[in-house]
């Protein structure tokens, strides 16, 4: 049966049969893996968000934003207010090609997403393999990945 709490030792087993870590150097290695890997999960928070800003921005300027009638470029009041506005008949018009990117944007988001959970799944599986050195590499990777991503947050 597998011990359930946390050990200081240099051998062990994660995620997968072939990831069997015997020795000092391959613990080293392993912390470091799993470090970037926790590093790349929280790049990939700030990177979802960073899509969603751009796929509002994309909805925000299709020309189904803002009505015609609503334009500053009118030159009556009457034609701007909105009782001769709905009596105006309207062309529907194609598609933009800002919709077509905002479902682009939201089907890379999707695929992010998707990742971003399986790879929170595999850390937490790291973690629970209850040694003290992956778990630290997890919590140092976390650290150093915000510390990383979200000042960029400021700057999208």
């Amino acid at each position: 049966m597998m011990s359930m709490t946390f050990g200081v030792s240099s051998s062990v087993t994660l995620l997968f049969d072939f990831w069997d870590v015997h020795g000092p150097a391959g613990m080293v290695l392993s912390v470091l893996v799993v470090l970037l890997l926790t590093v790349f999960y929280e790049l990939l928070k700030v990177w979802r968000v960073w899509l969603d800003r751009n796929c509002k921005l994309a909805q925000a300027q299709s020309p189904y934003a803002v009505p015609p009638s609503y334009r500053s470029d009118s030159s009556s009041v009457l034609h701007g207010s909105p009782s001769v506005s709905s009596l105006t008949p309207m062309e529907p018009q194609p598609p933009s090609r800002n919709t077509r990117n905002s479902w682009l944007l939201h089907g890379i988001q999707a695929v992010l997403h998707m990742l971003q959970v399986t790879l929170g799944y595999m850390l937490m599986l790291c973690v629970m393999s209850y040694n003290t050195w992956i778990f630290l590499g997890v919590i140092v990777g976390s650290v150093l990945g915000y510390f990383i991503s979200f000042p960029l947050l400021s700057q999208i």
